[in-house]
């Protein structure tokens, strides 16, 4: 049987990015993500929920993430979800935590923490191109010519 473990979540930073380094050197930023659900009550009136999710990246990815987030920005992740477990030092209880690993992340809105679209100078995406756009490194740039090798000229 397959099996899938894949998360998409888009939502606000909820506080300031830190970005840490192991002792290897790789980058290291745990983020938290309020995602806003709305719906409508059995007596129809309109119900706000608000789910809060811990997201860990590393990498390129939480570097970028360092440089260009900050509380009240949205944020488009996805990731897989981790289950933490350990035992409490104080209790002795066991205790578990499930977090996102964050594999691809995109910004979203502009630069200055507007939700507009566009703009700004932040990059679109941590995987380094937008994939829709062939001049931005979508298609290989040998695509846009004949590769016939018969009009090779020497």
């Amino acid at each position: 049987m397959a099996n899938v473990n894949k998360v998409m979540l888009l939502g606000n930073i909820t506080r300031d990015l830190e970005v840490r380094y192991t002792p290897k050197g790789t980058a290291v930023c745990d983020l938290g993500m309020a995602i806003n659900r709305i719906r409508t009550g059995d007596n129809g009136e309109r119900i706000e929920e608000v789910t809060y999710v811990d997201v860990t990246l590393w990498g390129r990815q939480a570097e970028l993430a360092g440089q260009y987030l900050a509380k009240g920005r949205p944020v488009f992740i996805e990731g897989r979800l981790q289950l933490d477990q350990w035992d409490d030092k104080q209790t002795g209880q066991k205790r578990s935590r499930l977090r996102v690993v964050c594999e691809n992340m995109q910004f979203v809105g502009g630069a200055g923490g507007s939700q507009g679209g566009g703009g700004g100078s932040s990059p679109r995406s941590s995987s380094g191109a937008d994939h829709d756009s062939p001049s931005q490194g979508g298609a290989p740039a040998s695509d846009s010519f004949d590769n016939d090798e018969d009009d090779i000229p020497f």
